[in-house]
C-alpha cells in the first residue's frame, strides 16, 4: 500500500491546480507578502539608482490591457505626487491645462493602492471653466448664454417669479430656440393651469408654444389650450384654429385613402393636418375644386367659414388651378356679368399679377396674350407684352401710336416670313401710301416751293427756278426713300 500511495502523492503535488496545503513553501500568501515588502522598500528608497529596477520589473498595463511600463516607475511617480500634494492619499491636481504624456497609462500598483486616486486627464479643467457650472446667473445672463450656445442651467429658477422673469427675458431676446427651450422647462416644472394662465397674457410665447405643439403633434394638449377663455379677439382666433383642425381631420380621413383619380395623377406629398389656413385653401382648390359649398372640403365652404378675403382667395385659387393647367377654371375666376348680361373680366389683384402667376406656371402664349391685353397701364402692358413675346399686342400698340420706326425695329425681332412679319409689312405699306398722298397734296409744301422759287429767281435768274424744282423733287425722294428702306 505504501508503494501504491507514493505515485498518487506525486501526481497530486505535480498538478497545476493545487489544493489547500499546510506547507509554508507552497503558500501563495507568503509570495504576496514578499511582493508587498519589495514595493515598500522601493517607496522608502526612492532616491537609489535605477539599476535595482531590473529585478522587480513587471508588466504595466493600460485600460486597454497593453504593457506600457514598469511597476517600479509607476510607484515612484505615485510617491513623488503624494509628497508634492501635501496630503497623503490625495494627490494634488494641477489646474493648469496640460497635454497627457504619450504612452502614459494606469499601473497595477496604482489600482491596488486604495489610498491613491487616479484622475483622467480630460477632467482636469481650468478653474475658469469650472466656474461655469456653479455660477448663479440672472435671467438675462442665462438667456445670453443660451443664445451663445454656452453651458446653462434652468433648474436654479425655482420660484414662479423667477421662471416668469426668465420667460419674459427670452421673449424680449426674440430668439425662437431660446423661447421654446424655456417653454419646455416651464411646461415640466409648472402645473398646467398656472402655465396656461401665464401664456394667456403673453401672446408671443403662446404662439411659440402652439407651434411647438403642432410640430410635436400633441393634439390633446393643443385642444386643451384652445378651450381656455381668451380675450374676444384671441377667442375668435383660437376658435378658428380649433375649427380648422377639426376640418383638417375630416378631410385627412377621406383623402389619405387616395381613391379619387386626381390623387392618382397628382399624389399628395404631405398630410393636411396642422397646415395653415391658406395652405388648406390651396389644397382644397387643388384637389376639391368644383365641389358643392355644403362639403367641408369645398373651397367655397372654407372661404366663407374662415372669412377669407376676395384677393386672397383669387391668388390662392389662381395658383392652384394654373398649376393643374386648368385654363378654363382660371377664366371662370375673373368672368363677371353686368346687369345687361354681358360677360366681362375683372380682377381685384390687377391683371399684371395674373400674368406673372400664369407665366410662372408655363401658361401658353395665347392665354398670356388674353390677360396682357386687359392691363390698363399702357407702358406696363407694352413691357409685359415684349417680355412674354405677345407680338400681336406689341404690333397693335405701335400701330396705334403711329410709331413707324419702332415697327421697323420690332420687325427685326420676329421670325422672317411669320404671321407677325407679314402684318408689320402690311402696316408699313399702308403708312407709306397715306404719307405720300399727304405730301403730294400738302399746301404748305406747295407754298414753300413757290416761295423759294420766287426768292431764288430774283437772286439767280432762270437758274433759280431749276434749283427750286430740284430741291422739291429731292424732298419727295427723301420721304420716299425713308419708307422703302426694306423694299
Amino acid at each position: 500500500q505504501m508503494t501504491r500511495a507514493k505515485p498518487e502523492d506525486d501526481d497530486w503535488n505535480s498538478s497545476k491546480i493545487h489544493a489547500f496545503t499546510f506547507d509554508d513553501d507552497d503558500d501563495e500568501f507568503t509570495k504576496l507578502k514578499e511582493s508587498k515588502r519589495a514595493v515598500s522598500s522601493i517607496l522608502v528608497d526612492d532616491d537609489d539608482d535605477d539599476d535595482d529596477d531590473d529585478d522587480d520589473d513587471v508588466e504595466k498595463v493600460s485600460w486597454s490591457g497593453e504593457p506600457v511600463g514598469s511597476i517600479s516607475w509607476s510607484v515612484k511617480e505615485t510617491a513623488s505626487s503624494i509628497r508634492s500634494g501635501g496630503e497623503h492619499g490625495f494627490p494634488k491636481i494641477n489646474t493648469a491645462p496640460s497635454l497627457p504624456k504619450q504612452g502614459s497609462g494606469y499601473s497595477l500598483s496604482s489600482l491596488f493602492k486604495a489610498s491613491t486616486r487616479v484622475y483622467a486627464p480630460e477632467l482636469r479643467k481650468p478653474k475658469s471653466e469650472c466656474k461655469d457650472y456653479f455660477s448663479d446667473w440672472s435671467p438675462e445672463e442665462t438667456v445670453k448664454r443660451m443664445r451663445k450656445g454656452k453651458v446653462y442651467s434652468l433648474e436654479r429658477f425655482r420660484s414662479l417669479q423667477d421662471k416668469l422673469l426668465l420667460l419674459d427675458e427670452a421673449v424680449s431676446a426674440h430668439d425662437g430656440n431660446v423661447i421654446t427651450a424655456v417653454l419646455i422647462y416651464l411646461k415640466k416644472s409648472l402645473s398646467k393651469e398656472i402655465f396656461f394662465q401665464e401664456l394667456m397674457v403673453r401672446e408671443i410665447a403662446l404662439r411659440h408654444y402652439v407651434h411647438y405643439l403642432k410640430e410635436m403633434e400633441e393634439q390633446k394638449t393643443l385642444v386643451e389650450l384652445m378651450k381656455l377663455p381668451f380675450s374676444q379677439d384671441d377667442a375668435i382666433h383660437v376658435q378658428d384654429h380649433y375649427t380648422l383642425l377639426e376640418r383638417q381631420i375630416i378631410i385627412e380621413a377621406t383623402d389619405k385613402k387616395g381613391e379619387a383619380e386626381i390623387f392618382k395623377k397628382f399624389p399628395r406629398k404631405a398630410s393636411i393636418l396642422n397646415m395653415p389656413i391658406i395652405t388648406t385653401l390651396y389644397y382644397s382648390c387643388f384637389y376639391h375644386y368644383g365641389e358643392s359649398e355644403g362639403t367641408f372640403s369645398s373651397p367655397a365652404n372654407i372661404r366663407s367659414t374662415f372669412r377669407i378675403s376676395e384677393k386672397q382667395y383669387i391668388l390662392t385659387a389662381l395658383g392652384a388651378r394654373a398649376k393643374l393647367k386648368s385654363w378654363f377654371d382660371v377664366d371662370s375666376l375673373f368672368n363677371t356679368k353686368n346687369w345687361l348680361g354681358y360677360t366681362k373680366k375683372r380682377s381685384p389683384i390687377g391683371f399684371h399679377r395674373v400674368v406673372d402667376i400664369l407665366q410662372k406656371n408655363n401658361a401658353p402664349v395665347q392665354v398670356l396674350k388674353d390677360y396682357v391685353s386687359l392691363i390698363d397701364d399702357a407702358e406696363l402692358k407694352l413691357s409685359l407684352a415684349q417680355k412674354y413675346k405677345c407680338h400681336d399686342i406689341v404690333i397693335e400698340m405701335y400701330r396705334d401710336l403711329k410709331d413707324r420706326q419702332q415697327l421697323i425695329v420690332y420687325q427685326g425681332k420676329v421670325e422672317r416670313g411669320s404671321h407677325e412679319d407679314r402684318k408689320i409689312d402690311q402696316l408699313l405699306g399702308n403708312m407709306v401710301g397715306g404719307t405720300l398722298k399727304a405730301l403730294h397734296n400738302s399746301l404748305p409744301v406747295t407754298q414753300f416751293v413757290c416761295k423759294q422759287q420766287k426768292h431764288l429767281t430774283g437772286l439767280f435768274g432762270e437758274s433759280g427756278t431749276c434749283i427750286v424744282h430740284i430741291f422739291a423733287r429731292n424732298i419727295r425722294c427723301v420721304f420716299w426713300g425713308g419708307w422703302v428702306v426694306r423694299s
